[in-house]
């Protein structure tokens, strides 16, 4: 098991951790009914932090930020030296925390996508871990929420006896959400993106060998080249600047913590 902590990359703090020692970690917090927020974030994720300092503050107050995808691995790697032998995928650790969520009696709770997607994902799930128990769903509402239906939405989930929250709203929106319900809902949250269209075979994932050689973004672009073309020309080479720039210490990162929201934004 590997877990060297947080690594600051690009201002933005990531745990530089194995599938075990997360999986190990989001277990441990489920049956203690601890505040957890968590996100798997691959270059994209860790970009949105540092060109939106507001964003970035609530980055860096969530418990754990999972090095999804081989760029950052690789940057974590070159900058601190902390030898990890792969990135943490984050559907990968979804499927992880659901065997040992299975295993162990812990219930789970979907909420986000839509309703056709979150009964293809309760039935795929169920039919891979016939023992996993899923507490509860919501679809999104693909807007803001009033303060009112926020609290419903917690008593929903509270209600429902779960033991950890998966949240499926896309990248940055699910990091908000997490950052925003954690410390009422006492459990992990952990935001999963496309890991719900995956595993309910609405979307399909990269090959492995595209993943293990930092391509998958490419594969993604190939399947949605109009919502995703300028997220990935615009993206992929500034990160790949700025670590440059990092790893010569021509820019320092260590200062840059971010802005405290002035409100919630309160996505559903």
């Amino acid at each position: 098991m590997i877990d060297r902590g947080k690594k600051n990359l690009l201002g933005v703090w990531v745990n530089a951790l194995d599938y075990e020692a997360a999986v190990k970690t989001i277990i441990t917090a489920a049956h203690e009914r601890k505040r957890m927020a968590v996100s798997a974030l691959a270059v994209h994720g860790v970009m949105t932090g540092v060109l939106d300092e507001i964003h970035r503050y609530r980055l860096n107050h969530l418990d754990l930020i999972l090095p999804d995808g081989q760029p950052v691995r690789w940057a974590l790697n070159l900058l601190y030296k902390t030898r990890l032998p792969d990135r943490v995928c984050g559907p990968t650790t979804m499927l992880l925390v659901c065997d040992h969520a299975a295993k162990e009696g812990l219930p789970i709770y979907l909420y986000g996508s839509k309703p056709s997607v979150l009964e293809d994902l309760s039935r795929n799930l169920c039919t891979h871990f016939p023992k996993l128990i899923i507490a509860g769903s919501q679809p999104s509402r693909f807007r803001q929420v009033s303060s009112e239906e926020k609290k419903e939405i917690v008593e929903q989930i509270h209600q429902s006896g779960a033991a950890i929250t998966f949240v499926g709203l896309g990248c940055p929106r699910q990091e908000v959400w997490a950052y925003e319900y954690a410390d009422e809902l006492s459990m992990p949250v952990m935001a999963v993106g496309a890991a719900f269209d995956f595993h309910a075979g609405t979307l399909s994932k990269a090959p492995e060998f595209l993943s293990q050689i930092g391509l998958e973004w490419f594969y993604r672009l190939l399947q949605e080249p109009k919502r995703l073309w300028k997220r990935y020309m615009f993206l992929n080479p500034l990160y790949i600047w700025l670590c440059t720039l990092q790893a010569l210490k021509l820019r320092d990162f260590e200062r840059i913590e971010g802005t405290p929201p002035a409100q919630e934004m309160r996505y559903g």
